[in-house]
Formats: C-alpha cells, structure tokens, sequence
C-alpha cells in the first residue's frame, strides 16, 4: 500500500499527460489524422516498398520508385532484431501526432525527476517544454522524425545526471535505452545538436569536479557512460551503418566533382555555406522567443477583414473575395529568413522565469544551462553570425553535413523551461533568504517588463516593420497598400508585445504574492500551470488546430489518381516516369505510382542530383533516355497529361566499346557529346574488372523477364561477348550480379548506371540487392539486446538480493 501511495503521483501525472496530449489533438478521437505534408511526400516515397511488404512479406531495402533506385534505409526500412524500435513503439501508444506530444512530457518529466525535483515541478516543466510552440508546429507540418528525437533529449539528459549523481546500475540503464532510443528516431541532425550540449553539460562537470578534487570520480562517471553509449549504438547497429553507408552515395556525402555546372569549384564533401545558412535567425528575431509575432508571425498570417490591407486592397478594386482571400495569407512577416511557418516561441512567462532563475541558480547547473542556450542562439544566426558559422563549418566536425540551422533553437526550447523550473525550485527552498528572492523578482520583473515596455513605447524608433519582399508588393499594389500593411504589423507587433507583458506581470504577482503567504506552493505551482497554458496553447492553435485534420483515407492515399497516371499505367514494361508539371526533385506524388526519376528526399542519390544540375534541369533529352525515362507527365491547358518518349533506351541495351576517362569530372562531361547508345562511360578505377574481348553483336538481345524492387532478372543471347549497359542505378556494396547463377563483377558507367561483361551464348543475368550492411548491424544489435537484457535481469536480482 505505501509503494503505490508512493508511485500514485506519477501514475497521476503520468494520465495527465495522455489527457493533455488527446486534448490538444482531439480530431484523433474521432478517427482523424492529422495532414503533415512531409508525412504525405514520405508516404508517396514509400509506396513501393509498403506495397513489396505487403505482397510477400520481405523487406526490399531498395526502391526504384524514387531517383532512379535509392536504398530504404531512410524510408522506414524494417531490420530484423530492431527491440529499441519495438520499445519505441509500445512507449507510442497513442495515436499519431499525440504520441510525440506525450513523449515530450514524459521525457521531460524524468528529466526534472532526475535532478531531484518533485512531481508538482515536474509537470509544470513538462507542460512547458511540451507546448513550446515549435516543438507543436513541427508536428503540424510533419517533421516526426525531428520530434522524435527532441523527445528523447530530456531523457538523455536525465541519464546522464543521474550517472553523474548515483553511478547505480538503474541510472546506467536509463542512460542506455535513452540513447538507443534517441538514435533509433533517426533524426542525427536533432541528435548532433543534443551532443554539442552533452559536451558543455561535461565541461561544466568536469570544472566543478576539479575545484572539488572529485576527478576521479568524474572519470569514473565518464566510464560508465562509455559503455552506456557503446551498447546503446550497438543496438542501433543496422540503421546506423546502413545510413553511414548511404550517406557517402548521397548529396551529404564527399563528392569527386571538383567543378559546378557553371565551371566554377565545387565543395568535395559536406554542404555549402549558403545552402547551410539559407535559414538563418535574425538577431533581433530572436525576440520571437518571447513576443510570439514580434516579427510578424508566419511568413503568411490570417488577419481577417479588419485589417487595413483588408481596406486598401478594396479601395483599389479588389472584390471582397479577393481581398479576404489575400487577407488570410497576409504577409506579415518583416525577417528576412526565405520562409517561416511560425515563431518559435517559447512562452513570455517561460522567459520571465527563465531570467527569475539566473539570479537565484549558481554554479555548474546554470552554466551548462545557459553555456548552451546561448552556443545554440549565436549558431541560429548563421550568416547572421558570420564568424562563430563560419568556424564551426570549417572546423567542427560533421556540422556542415546540416543545413536548416536555426532549428538548434531545439536546445533553447528545452534548457530555458528546465532552468526555469530549477528557479522555481529554489523558490521553495527555505534555505535560500526571502531577500534574494525579492531581490531576483524585482530585477527579472525589471528586466523583461521594461524590455517590453520599451518595444511598446519606441517601436517606431527601433524598428522600420519593412520585409524583405516588400518591393514586390509596392509594385504590385502601391504605396497606399504599404502603408497598410506597415499598420498591420505595427497592430500585430502592440498586441502580442503587450499579451506577453501582461503574462510577465501576472507571473510576477503570483510570485510576489507567494513570498508575501498570500498564496501557499500549491497554488502557486497551479497559478503558473494555468498561465503557461494559455499562454502556449493560445499560440500553438493559431498554427496547428483541428482544421488541419483530415479524414483517415485522405492520409492513406493522399494522391488522387490523374488521367495522366492512368495512361502510363496502362504500360505494363519497366521504365521510369519524370513530372515535369511541377518541381520533380521536390515531390513524393510521382513515387506513389510509377518508378519516378525525381523524389522528395532530404538527402538524395549524389550522383542523381549531380546529372539533375548539369543536364536533366536543361531538359537534356539523351540523358532522360539513356535513364529510361519512357513518360513525361508535362502541364497543359487541359491539365496534366501524359506524354511518351520514343527514343528512350529501354532497360539494358548493349554498347560497341568503352570510353575511359580519369576523373568523375571528366566522366560527367563526357555525357554531354557522347553516343550514349553505343558508348559506356567508365572510370579507370573500374579497368581491372572490364575484360575488352568484346564485339557488338547487332543480332544480340538482352531482356528484362522479371522485375522486383530488390531483384531484376534478364535474358540474354548472343554469338559474341557483349558488355551490356543497364538503365539502374549503380550502388555498392549491395547489388550483386550473377550469370547463370554465378557471382560475376559489374561497375559502372556513364557516371550512374551499371553495366557488365556478358560471355557468349544464351545466359540469366540476374541482379539482387543483398545488403550485407543489414546482415552485420542486426547480428550486432542482436548481440547488444541480450546484454541489455542480462543487465535489467541483473539488476532486478540485486534489487531482491538487497531485500532480503
């Protein structure tokens, strides 16, 4: 009876959050998805290989739906002995997007736990941390993988304290399965961010444990948290070292091309500066942590008919559907980022907090806290902050592998309300004097309330509200229409400015009146609990909200069929598909029902990308041909239709002789002027394994008999030996070739594709994709389960052991 009046608290908490996750998303009740647009991309991207599951039970690992043939690892591949993914999912019982939002408050939860806080504070930490409005937004628009991960930081951070605190074998457990839990959400960019703070979180130990003589200890500390992450990668073995082996194939991965179409040099590895720093937070923006429109909101806001753009656009002779219509979508945003969903706000009475704690918190918890809140605001900057990105590019290892840089600002949105709660914390320590206390509340109040009132009062003065677009519209509409929309965002910028200053000042007064006992802990802690409610949740529904649900078939096939795919369809062959009548490298729809050239992919094929840059964006026909590209789906006045190419080259056709060229430079080139009909492109690394007994043999034939995403079989007759080029794309290690069933080396050609000596006569020629990069990881994480295993069975018998 005492240990679950004990455990009742948490168990409390613990239904808590499932209420509040359903609360927020409660269209899931009903059965609704919400509509994620990069969830939409992905699903048409994966169609392929969910449909292969389907049909025969066997994971395919490769699609040909997407750039010409690409592994899965990245589109949800199934490995086998993958337990962390199955504890994954039984930690994800509720439905989708609510889970995430649940695993943001649980992690959080433990973290706080972990650092000795009770379960009062703890739940307003988690609350907090969970409804910060980009940790809400993201899920809206369908980054889950992101989300994922920042779930798992909190959790991540808790184990480590805990080892720093006990150094027991429960706190080397929690360490382990957070990590593999965190690695295992597949998101590395989150998780590289979660490591550069874990770096400052060590430092600012180590210097305490040195003015406190206690090195060895640390060390010691350090150790067990070695073989924490050791085995919490090893049971992330498979997915793991299948991206690490996709990843030198992809756009992320060092490139040989010395040169860009346009001549000029091109970065060997890693991505550019000003592709990384395309996002970058302005420094002023960063007040958006705290006025959540400070600059203007989203890059389109809904500002209804009372707005005076709403006014001028009828003045000027816009219909009242017009005007509204551009009055949803107002663009209010004055930053100078390309596009923005929504401000990352954090929440004023977060911020408010946040500085109430820095005057109350010493020692080595605020400086790791802040140490890293204010490394991951100066990174968010980027070209912003020139020198700092520029260094970490150059000389921090893997940080020029991410682009999209501002979303660092993860790492602000989980150390400011952790810190806050830990001021809080000390409120309630009767050990700390009444003066400090009122001392930090007066000089916070002070701080945050005045920094308001400032923006307030001397907007004009500071700020000149112009956008980065703004020449567009002057132009377009004129400078009555500006006008307006300077007026806009000035009510935009007042309103939201004196919301948060009325959040400061009521969290001030509950404050102050606590230290005067006009209200007891209890109700403090509700009184708080009730404003950063509505302070988050007042923001998180301007973005996300139950209109961006959609009936559960919406999301399952959320490509209509056109007349153009039906068309294609018809064609029961082997080939591929390019949609010209949008973006084709930016889109999943093509994917969901053909064998696509293009994709939606943060990191696509290298190679495919380097031939889009030189020859497909100039709609290069031979190098669509030589792809097989067999249908275009091209834009016209009676919608898209399809549209076939004649002079496609087919699955595999057989060449007269080879080109040899030295470099990857000269092998993209030669493309351009070359007879790619009767012509293999090959590189002088491949010399050894391409045998020149060859005589093209007009009367030889080679087929495709039998197509699978992981296997392709050919028929292939013929009085002479050949070398045949086949139109896959070329990938190793993982494809095998064999002739009449044995192993027999292909390479490749014409930069992409692959091609193969073939002996006289008649033969099967067949290639199989059989990755033995997921034979090894899943021996390995096989391996780590049982350990994992072995140690929760141990500690469970030194637990009973202890009782006795």
């Amino acid at each position: 009876m005492a240990k679950l009046k004990r455990f009742l608290p948490h168990l409390l908490v613990f239904a808590g959050f499932i209420i509040l996750s359903l609360f927020y998303f409660h269209p899931v009740l009903q059965g609704k998805e919400i509509f994620q647009s990069d969830i939409v991309q992905y699903i048409g991207m994966a169609q392929e290989q969910k449909d292969f599951r389907a049909e025969t039970g066997e994971e395919p690992y490769w699609t040909d739906a997407a750039f010409g043939g690409m592994p899965t690892y990245q589109l949800g591949a199934h490995y086998p002995h993958n337990y962390i993914k199955k504890l994954d999912s039984v930690l994800r019982f509720l439905p989708r997007p609510a889970d995430y939002l649940f695993l943001y408050f649980i992690g959080f939860y433990i973290l706080l736990l972990c650092m000795k806080v009770d379960y009062k504070l703890a739940f307003l930490g988690s609350i907090a941390f969970g409804f910060s409005t980009y940790l809400i937004i993201i899920l809206g628009i369908g980054h889950n993988s992101k989300a994922h991960a920042i779930a798992y930081m909190p959790m991540v951070l808790a184990g480590i304290i805990a080892i720093f605190r006990h150094r027991n074998i429960w706190s080397f457990l929690l360490l382990t399965v957070a990590i593999a839990l965190e690695i295992q959400a597949n998101h590395f960019q989150m998780t590289y961010y979660l490591l550069l703070l874990v770096i400052i979180l060590g430092i600012a130990y180590l210097v305490d444990a040195y003015q406190k003589q206690l090195i060895p200890q640390y060390f010691k500390s350090i150790g067990v948290m070695v073989v924490a992450v050791v085995l919490a990668i090893a049971a992330n073995a498979t997915n793991l070292l299948a991206t690490s082996e996709y990843t030198q194939f992809s756009t992320r991965g060092e490139s040989e091309l010395s040169i860009q179409p346009n001549g000029g040099p091109k970065k060997k590895s890693g991505l550019g500066f000003e592709y990384i720093t395309s996002y970058s937070y302005g420094i002023v923006e960063s007040f958006n942590l705290m006025v959540p429109r400070f600059m203007g909101g989203g890059s389109s806001e809904d500002i209804g008919k009372d707005s005076n753009i709403y006014k001028s656009l009828r003045e000027i002779g816009a219909s009242p559907s017009q005007a509204a219509g551009f009055a949803e979508n107002a663009p209010t945003y004055w930053g100078n980022q390309p596009y923005v969903g929504a401000p990352a706000y954090i929440g004023a009475t977060v911020i408010f907090l946040f500085v109430f704690a820095l005057f109350l918190i010493r020692g080595r918890l605020k400086w790791w806290i802040v140490g890293g809140s204010i490394l991951a605001l100066l990174l968010s900057w980027g070209k912003n902050f020139e020198f700092l990105t520029k260094f970490f590019i150059e000389f921090v290892p893997l940080y020029d592998k991410f682009r999209a840089i501002t979303s660092i600002q993860v790492i602000l949105e989980l150390c400011l309300p952790l810190l806050a709660i830990m001021g809080l914390y000390r409120l309630f320590l009767n050990e700390v004097k009444k003066d400090e206390k009122l001392y930090a509340l007066k000089w916070s109040s002070i701080i945050t309330g005045g920094l308001l009132l400032i923006f307030l009062l001397f907007k004009s003065v500071l700020f000149d509200f112009a956008g980065a677009n703004d020449a567009m519209y002057s132009k377009q509409f004129g400078m009555d229409f500006m006008n307006a929309l300077e007026e806009d965002r000035k009510s935009i910028f007042n309103n939201d400015v004196i919301r948060s200053l009325i959040f400061v000042l009521i969290a001030a007064g509950l404050i102050w009146a606590f230290l005067k006992a006009k209200v007891n802990r209890n109700m403090l802690i509700g009184g708080l609990a009730i404003l950063i409610l509505v302070d988050l949740i007042g923001v998180d529904k301007r973005y996300v909200d139950e209109d961006d649900f959609v009936q559960a078939r919406e999301m399952e096939q959320p490509f209509q069929k056109m007349a153009a795919d039906d068309a294609i369809l018809e064609d029961q062959t082997h080939y591929k598909v390019f949609d010209v009548s949008g973006d084709p490298f930016n889109t999943g729809r093509t994917s969901y029902y053909h064998n696509a050239l293009g994709g939606y992919h943060a990191a696509k094929p290298g190679r495919i990308q380097d031939l889009f840059d030189f020859y497909i964006s100039k709609n290069n026909m031979k190098i669509l041909s030589m792809l097989n590209v067999k249908y275009f789906i091209v834009p016209t006045e009676e919608g898209n239709q399809a549209q076939q190419n004649p002079d496609a080259f087919g699955n595999s056709w057989l060449v007269n002789d080879v080109t040899w060229v030295e470099s990857q430079d000269q092998e993209i080139l030669s493309l351009e002027d070359a007879d790619l009909k009767s012509t293999a492109i090959i590189n002088f690394k491949f010399k050894d394994e391409v045998q020149n007994d060859f005589n093209f043999d007009s009367e030889a034939n080679i087929e495709l008999i039998n197509y699978k995403p992981n296997e392709l079989k050919y028929e292939f007759s013929a009085d002479s030996n050949q070398f045949a080029v086949f139109s896959e794309n070329y990938y190793q290690p993982g494809w095998k070739a064999y002739i009449d069933g044995k192993p027999t080396p292909h390479v490749q050609v014409n930069y992409v594709l692959r091609g193969m000596n073939i002996p006289a006569g008649e033969h099967e020629v067949v290639f199989k994709f059989e990755p033995e990069v997921v034979t090894t990881g899943s021996t390995i994480s096989l391996i780590s389960s049982i350990l994992i295993g072995l140690v929760v069975v141990g500690g469970i018998g030194y637990e009973l052991k202890k009782r006795k």
